[in-house]
């Protein structure tokens, strides 16, 4: 079987890992966006490159996004660690999604901080069911 190496094996990974991966430098702007980022979003890497992180952050979180990003990008480090996170998100039909999603910080080899990367997939049938779970218990709890 022929082995592929180096970048040849990053881009297959990324091109056919199922979950989105997402690299946005300091400032913001998405440099790598997989194929499994377009299909959770809807938004095709050619749109997407070069634009701001805010086409997938809905309107109403993204001073608290910016705000904890250029945080994470001047200290080194994220405020929650490794932990995954789910949070809301916007596709392109502006469907609001639930997304867990996993960041980390990109450092080159000097350790600088060169950008941030995300890694996430669609929560939305979970949070839903997990919230009617909720719903009922509280109606439940009331009716005794």
């Amino acid at each position: 079987m022929p082995r592929q190496t180096g970048s040849r094996l990053c881009d297959a990974i990324l091109a056919q890992a199922p979950d989105a991966i997402i690299f946005a430098d300091c400032d913001g702007l998405i440099r790598l966006w997989n194929r499994g980022a377009g299909l959770l979003f809807g938004f095709p890497a050619v749109d997407v490159i070069g634009g701001s992180l805010d086409i997938i952050i809905p309107e109403r979180f993204r001073q608290a996004h910016w705000e904890g990003f250029r945080r994470a990008v001047a200290s080194g480090h994220t405020r929650h660690g490794n932990s995954v996170r789910t949070t809301r998100a916007a596709h392109k039909s502006g469907r609001k999604l639930y997304v867990d999603l996993s960041f980390g910080l990109v450092k080159d080899d000097s350790g600088s901080v060169i950008g941030s990367v995300a890694v996430g997939r669609d929560c939305s049938v979970r949070h839903s069911e997990e919230k009617a779970l909720r719903e009922r218990l509280v109606a439940l709890e009331g009716s005794s």
